[in-house]
């Protein structure tokens, strides 16, 4: 029989607007037991809107962590308290590519880095796009640039090692496939059953409804 991994103990290590750390003991095999850092996240949204002449937008975004402009989807954090991801995903597209889309079908889910962090994205395409107006930008938002690529060109970039943003290569790569396949797709009600839950729990029970990256 497979073993079981059971949590014996947990505590929060440091809490901050975007993200929790975690230290859980953890049950092994043979008896043992072994601290695990688990980095606690809201779970994210992206968007593959894609043009009737097969063109993806994409952004290009500056990223602090690798000190680099990163070409990316448009994409956010599920950080409003009961926000649906397809609601989040409008949200986004709204907010960083200026459009809405009459079509959405699901792409595919990603787990980032599931050795450490919780972190999953459900990755949304969406077609039948019309411009909207865009909300004012800030921050590294301000910096961002927004540029139409076809999906096969984007797919190229990802194999000649341009677009690294491992978001953006999940869901320009299903795109491709999907498009050069004539794959049906899922339906965005199909459960989000990686989203997760724990970090957004503990946040709306303290701070309700609303913006949750407060601490």
């Amino acid at each position: 029989m497979s073993h079981e991994f059971t949590v014996e103990d947990s505590e929060i290590l440091h809490e901050a607007p975007i993200l929790a750390l975690r230290r859980d003991t953890v049950s092994m095999p043979g008896g043992r037991s072994a601290k695990r850092e688990i980095i606690e996240h809201f779970g994210a949204v992206a968007v593959v809107a894609m043009r009737k002449s097969g063109e993806i937008a994409m952004v290009r975004q500056y990223r602090h962590s690798v000190q680099q402009r990163l070409w990316e989807l448009p994409a956010g954090l599920l950080d409003v308290a009961d926000e649906s991801a397809l609601c989040c995903a409008q949200r986004e597209l709204q907010e960083e590519a200026g459009l809405s889309a009459g079509r959405w079908e699901l792409l595919t889910d990603v787990v980032s880095s599931p050795g450490f962090c919780e972190e999953a994205i459900r990755i949304f395409i969406a077609r039948d796009l019309q411009e909207v107006p865009q909300p004012e930008a800030v921050d590294e938002e301000a910096d961002m640039t927004l540029r139409w690529i076809a999906v096969d060109q984007a797919a190229r970039a990802v194999m000649r090692g341009e677009i690294v943003n491992s978001i953006a290569v999940s869901g320009i790569m299903a795109a491709y496939y999907a498009t050069e396949n004539d794959t049906a797709l899922r339906s965005v009600d199909t459960p989000f059953s990686l989203r997760p839950t724990r970090l957004a729990a503990r946040r709306a029970a303290q701070w309700g409804e609303g913006d949750l990256k407060r601490v």
